[in-house]
């Protein structure tokens, strides 16, 4: 596995609180400074705020990604294996953690020369721009092939367009779901899925969970709060 890369400079605060889980990768430039595995895994087990956003760890005996900080105690690191976006965890067929949110973790450091492309594109998708259009109109609009855009994406996050967008759209709908009373129905909408069927179905992929059981969880006395919380302490 090829570490994610640190990098070096800053975007925008409007950028980083709209792309909020999502971490960027420069894993083709072996100059660059690089974050190794050991580094990673010093800056998950001492939760080191400094790297939050910059990679997630997955957990393969619990199928859960997680960011550097979160408050439960570290898996061994022999059942590890760090990834540089949330899209590339749950394309690896990880489930984002519910105790430290990867949904609201900081953007990472921004990038110079071909990744201004990935943050136009990955400013249009937070703005719904794959919510219903392909992949082609996307490029079109940033001026560059399909093709190429898809490459851009994989080099940096590890993870499709689409990839991209669906975790977005899942993001979008739990912090929805936290932080509003909207109805499923209403959230679906505002999430940017075509359908509550929709809606129902990929955020039961990602969680492993419905959203009602998410909605429900709200109430920290609730039984299902306390189950949910106890499975994400379980992991070893």
């Amino acid at each position: 596995m090829r570490p994610p890369a640190l990098l070096d400079t800053c975007i925008s605060s409007t950028v980083f609180s709209m792309l909020a889980g999502f971490g960027l990768c420069h894993r083709s430039n072996m100059s660059a400074a690089m974050l190794d595995i050991n580094q990673c895994e010093q800056a998950r087990v001492r939760r080191d705020r400094r790297f939050d956003g910059m990679f997630f760890s997955g957990v393969r005996t619990t199928r859960i990604y997680c960011r550097p900080v979160c408050p439960v105690k570290p898996a061994k690191a022999a059942n590890v294996t760090f990834y540089p976006s949330a899209a590339a965890a749950e394309l690896a067929g990880f489930r984002p953690c519910l105790r430290c949110r990867p949904e609201a973790a900081p953007f990472s450091p921004a990038w110079m020369g071909t990744r201004t492309t990935v943050e136009r594109a990955l400013r249009l998708i937070a703005d719904g721009a794959l919510d219903d259009r392909n992949v082609e109109a996307l490029a079109d609009r940033l001026g560059i092939g399909s093709r190429h855009l898809s490459r851009l994406f994989q080099r940096h996050l590890g993870a499709s367009p689409v990839q991209v967008a669906q975790t977005t759209r899942v993001q979008r709908a739990k912090r929805l779901l936290d932080e509003t009373d909207l109805t499923m129905s209403e959230i679906a909408v505002h999430a940017g899925f075509g359908s509550l069927r929709r809606f129902n179905t990929v955020f039961a992929e990602v969680y492993r969970r419905p959203p009602t059981e998410i909605r429900r969880a709200r109430n920290p006395s609730s039984p299902q709060c306390r189950l949910a919380v106890n499975a994400d302490r379980s992991r070893t």
